[in-house]
């Protein structure tokens, strides 16, 4: 079996941009997820639109729409892509958490597994901004991805 490295690293173990140049383009697709945990009055003030700053969720769906958009000039070695679609769902999973999960969709020769993780991200960081008023103790976790298709490296389906 052949020694797996990163990809990221040249061979003296320098940093660099991976050349996709003879990769072939196909239809690529990541979803990634991020909780919020949070009190429940939290929870029941983000889910019920109450909160002093307006729609949460409405805004930290369009930030991690805008997030995704931006990945490459947030993250240093990722390449900039044409997104064909990008969704972030927001729903309260209990009294104490909300579930966030994005999907990202191009049809290229890289993978979106960053645009969906940075648009979950991003989309809970949101949720904090938003809520930290009436609660500082606001935790962001399990930020993962949950699944990719397409590419070489062929699907990923995260067990529990």
């Amino acid at each position: 079996m052949a020694e797996a490295r990163l990809t990221h690293l040249n061979e003296r173990g320098e940093a660099h941009i991976v050349d996709i140049g003879d990769k072939a383009s196909t239809k690529r697709r990541a979803v990634a997820q991020a909780r919020v945990i949070a009190q429940p009055a939290t929870i029941t003030a983000i889910m019920g639109g109450t909160l002093k700053k307006g729609d949460a969720l409405a805004v930290a769906r369009i930030a991690g729409i805008m997030a995704a958009k931006k990945t490459s000039e947030l993250i240093p070695l990722c390449h900039p892509i044409p997104l064909t679609k990008v969704s972030v769902d927001i729903s309260a999973e209990s009294g104490t958490a909300i579930r966030i999960e994005a999907a990202a969709e191009t049809t290229g020769q890289t993978g979106v597994e960053m645009e969906a993780l940075v648009a979950t991200s991003t989309a809970a960081l949101t949720l904090y901004d938003m809520a930290k008023a009436i609660d500082r103790a606001i935790v962001l976790t399990d930020i993962c991805l949950l699944e990719k298709s397409g590419g070489k490296s062929g699907d990923f389906v995260r067990t529990p």
